[in-house]
């Protein structure tokens, strides 16, 4: 039975784990040079229909490191562009390759992928998720704090796509997650309803940015206009001003608090250089993390299928 990632519900708890610590075994066996090549004959077709630099290239670097092959597909070089339906698009490539990684807009389109192929879809970006980018940075704070346990994030700023996948996260591992939106900018009301079912961990959603932060292991924030937003970007400055991630903000926090952020950041509006570039900034190292994750997914989807 073939598996997917469209959305961090996808996985339960334990598969969550064990993405992570995979993920952790095979960053140090690619250090090592004993990374096994686990996708050698593998093929992994690509579709981007938004930007892209960190999801694209660790995603090619993933199957490349794996010994397989990576297919770059945009919307202009194929028929993508002249709107040939994704179910009949489905039923066509996974004859042809043996997994599929796309960035959309609407989340409908990677499920309707994943419905009609045959072949594993891996949602690398739609306007409603990202989950690789969490399960990254899970390992990113199993490295920094050792554990996942007795964990509390703050998410500062626009309720996204990512802040959804942090609520999707808190929801299957069971922290604590502080939500600071401006009101109007809150995440998906029915990925929080769905979240408040499970009755399993802490979300709190507030207005106040200085609130969240306290008793916070982790600051979580990303740009205030996303992409397809950039006509509200002047309007957005003013909202969020107050959400900005600063010295003065920090203060709030524990001083073992560590700043997160999924980059490309807009340096002096959702956080300043002096904590991007701050001993408690971790963005590089997260970013790194998205190669090894995305190894220990495909992996796990199509070469060894073990966690």
């Amino acid at each position: 039975m073939k598996r997917d990632l469209l959305s961090i519900r996808d996985l339960t708890k334990d598969e969550i784990l064990g993405l992570v610590s995979k993920a952790g075994r095979m960053k140090e066996e690619l250090a090592s040079g004993k990374l096994p090549r686990t996708l050698a004959g593998k093929i992994v077709g690509l579709i981007f229909l938004k930007p892209s630099t960190r999801t694209r290239i660790s995603f090619e670097a993933a199957v490349y490191r794996l010994g397989g092959q990576a297919m770059f597909i945009t919307g202009q070089d194929s028929q993508i562009s002249r709107q040939e339906p994704t179910a009949d698009m489905a039923r066509v490539i996974e004859r042809y390759i043996d997994a599929i990684v796309i960035r959309t807009f609407a989340q409908s389109e990677v499920e309707e992928l994943a419905r009609y192929g045959r072949i594993p879809v891996v949602n690398a970006l739609t306007d409603h998720s990202h989950p690789c980018q969490i399960l990254a940075d899970l390992l990113t704070i199993k490295e920094k704090r050792g554990s996942l346990d007795n964990l509390t994030v703050a998410w500062v700023g626009d309720g996204n796509n990512v802040a959804n996948s942090w609520i999707n996260t808190a929801a299957r591992l069971g922290f604590s997650l502080n939500l600071a939106c401006p009101r109007g900018y809150e995440p998906d009301a029915k990925v929080l309803e769905w979240a408040a079912s499970e009755r399993i961990g802490k979300i709190v959603l507030t207005t106040d940015a200085r609130q969240a932060v306290k008793g916070a292991d982790i600051i979580y924030t990303d740009v205030w206009a996303s992409m397809g937003q950039e006509g509200e970007a002047a309007q957005r400055k003013e909202i969020f001003r107050s959400y900005q991630i600063n010295a003065e903000l920090l203060s709030a926090a524990p001083s073992h608090a560590l700043v997160f952020h999924c980059l490309p950041a807009h340096r002096g509006e959702e956080i300043t250089d002096e904590v991007l570039e701050g001993p408690q900034s971790v963005v590089f190292d997260e970013a790194e993390n998205r190669l090894h994750l995305q190894m220990a997914l495909l992996d796990w989807l199509i070469g060894s299928k073990g966690l």
